[in-house]
């Protein structure tokens, strides 16, 4: 029988609805993420964070159990059910960074980090009663973690396990939680309006009824193109059904070898086409128990069930992906450290992302595919062999470069 898309039920639907410097010549590798976790890590880190991610959902579907596997966090303080959110640190490492330094040794390595947020309860109370909302606002996506499996120790939402209809609660409750921002604010505006002409208060308004046109027709606004001045008079609002969101199944022990279970999932649900939508697999009970092994012993009981590698390397290599990033590194004696970016960026952006000095100063850059300096072992190597080629700044980095910067003081 053919399965129709995910919507939503319209007889639920009310009427109204900082950088450090660096040295002036620094090495750049730029490498599509295969992802690990490690242990939470220390406030300093948080500096270099660039990536922050809310986990959200029904009760008792999981969340602090993926949180917990993900930053390898134990306790108390982390049982479900808790008021508070929980705040970790992952490392993301890179066997070509972890290469690199290996060849440079370095004083100091750096991998890229994400930050996830596992927020308490019914990401629906909190939509609905504000609680949390800031702190989700703040994140650049939301991974829903949805009950795939079934445990009747666990308590159920809805009294069955049915991941497209909690789906379709959960975006109900992000739209409607964000129309009633856009009808206050354009309730204000309207008024601000009449009193005096004004442009940007123009282009906001315009923004706003097309926002509010596609709400009321059920429709988040991560699937809406914008302008970028729609964009623009948007920004500040942070709107939570604007946010990517990457649907998590926690599925059952027995669905664990399911690699594709994700894609049917996705398919069967009219998921697979939705703009800036992904959706992954994982299995709670079995990743947890992975979290606890050594390399080796992970190794066999992958091999048990028939996979090659954690779900949560997927999870988070799909956060990536649904955000349209990758990493670059930079590389030298004193520090090997990976940078988050967007795919696409010029080698001027990258130099940007590193330091405002090297962007302004840019002359050009010394490019070599990752592969080629790493049988060469070094850039005096590489050199000799001719594998280095020059670069202006319209240069769209490429995963698995190498570029060295050469700009003006």
């Amino acid at each position: 029988m053919q399965t129709k898309g995910i919507g939503m039920p319209r007889s639920r639907y009310p009427e109204r609805l900082a950088v450090q410097p660096l040295q002036l010549s620094v090495n750049v590798l730029v490498s599509k993420i295969k992802a690990q976790s490690e242990p939470a890590l220390h406030q300093q880190i948080r500096k270099d964070i660039v990536l922050k991610i809310g986990i959200v959902g029904l009760n008792m579907v999981g969340k602090t159990t993926l949180f917990r596997i993900l930053t390898h966090a134990h306790g108390d303080k982390l049982a479900s059910g808790k008021p508070e959110a929980h705040v970790g640190v992952v490392k993301v490492p890179d066997e070509r960074l972890d290469h690199l330094a290996g060849m440079f040794k370095p004083q100091k390595l750096v991998h890229a980090s994400i930050e996830y947020v596992d927020t308490p309860a019914s990401v629906i109370q909190l939509a609905r009663t504000g609680t949390q909302s800031q702190a989700l606002k703040e994140m650049n996506a939301l991974i829903h973690v949805v009950r795939a499996f079934e445990d009747p120790a666990i308590p159920v939402d809805g009294e069955t396990v049915d991941p497209r209809r909690d789906i379709e609660s959960v975006e109900l409750e992000l739209v409607l939680s964000d129309l009633g921002i856009i009808e206050k604010r354009l309730e204000r505006l309207e008024k601000d309006i009449k009193k005096q002409k004004n442009p940007a208060l123009e282009k906001e308004h315009q923004a706003l009824l097309k926002a509010k046109e596609a709400l009321e027709a059920q429709k988040p606004l991560r699937e809406l193109d914008f302008t970028p001045d729609e964009e623009r008079a948007l920004r500040g609002f942070t709107f939570l059904s604007m946010k990517p969101m990457l649907y998590v199944l926690n599925l059952g022990e027995k669905d664990a070898p399911r690699t594709n279970a994700a894609d049917e999932f996705a398919h069967e649900a009219g998921l697979k086409q939705r703009p800036h939508t992904a959706v992954t697999a994982v299995c709670g009970e079995v990743e947890e128990e992975l979290s606890e092994l050594s390399e080796e012993e992970a190794g066999e009981f992958l091999s048990s069930y028939g996979l090659t590698e954690s779900a949560i390397s997927r999870l988070i290599r799909s956060s990536y992906q649904l955000l349209g990033l990758i990493s670059f590194f930079t590389v030298g004696e004193d520090e090997c450290r990976a940078w988050t970016i967007h795919e696409g960026m010029t080698a001027l952006d990258a130099a940007g992302e590193i330091h405002s000095d090297i962007q302004r100063g840019f002359i050009r850059a010394e490019v070599i595919p990752y592969q080629e300096l790493a049988d060469a072992g070094s850039f005096a190597e590489a050199r000799t062999r001719g594998s280095l080629r020059l670069e202006g700044k319209e240069y769209v980095v490429h995963d698995g470069e190498i570029v060295h910067f050469r700009h003006s003081g």
